[in-house]
C-alpha cells in the first residue's frame, strides 16, 4: 500500500493553509521554483537577478536582497526553510512539509497556481506588516 504525502503530513489549520497559499502566490516567484524545491534545495543566486528569470524561477530580475526578503517571508509563513551544513546556515532554500503539501496540491489535475488579485496582495501585505518579529520584547 502506498501513501501520499498528504496522508502522513501534519494537520494544518485552514487559516495556516490559506495564509501560506496567499503568501506564495503574492511572491514574484514562478511555480517551477517550488516544484524544483520539492526535489532539491535551490541556491539564492539561482533565483536572484537575470539568472532567476532565465531559470524561470522569477517573473522579473530581483536583487539578491529583495529575493532573500521574499524567501524569508516564506520561511516565516512556514513554506520554506534554509538549508544548514556543517558550517551553519547556507544560501540554499528548500520546502518544509507545509510547502510540500501545497505544491502537491497545485500539481494535481484540475488545480492551478492562481494569480493573486489586488485584494490578495493587500491581505498579504497586511499579514507581512502585522507580523511581529520574535526578537521584539513587546
Amino acid at each position: 500500500m502506498t501513501s501520499t504525502f498528504s496522508e502522513t503530513s501534519p494537520p494544518y489549520s485552514p487559516g495556516t493553509l490559506q495564509r501560506a497559499e496567499l503568501a506564495v502566490r503574492c511572491t514574484p516567484f514562478q511555480p517551477i521554483l517550488f516544484a524544483t524545491m520539492r526535489q532539491e534545495s535551490v541556491d539564492l543566486r539561482a533565483i536572484a537577478g537575470s539568472t532567476g528569470v532565465q531559470n524561470q524561477y522569477s517573473r522579473q530580475p530581483l536583487s539578491e536582497t529583495a529575493t532573500e526578503q521574499c524567501l524569508l517571508w516564506l520561511i516565516q509563513v512556514g513554506l520554506l526553510r534554509r538549508e544548514v551544513d556543517g558550517q551553519g546556515l547556507t544560501n540554499r532554500f528548500r520546502l518544509t512539509p507545509l510547502g510540500h503539501l501545497l505544491v502537491e496540491r497545485w500539481q494535481q489535475p484540475g488545480h492551478t497556481f492562481r494569480a493573486p488579485s489586488w485584494r490578495d496582495r493587500l491581505i498579504n501585505l497586511i499579514n507581512r506588516w502585522g507580523h511581529r518579529p520574535s526578537w521584539l520584547p513587546f
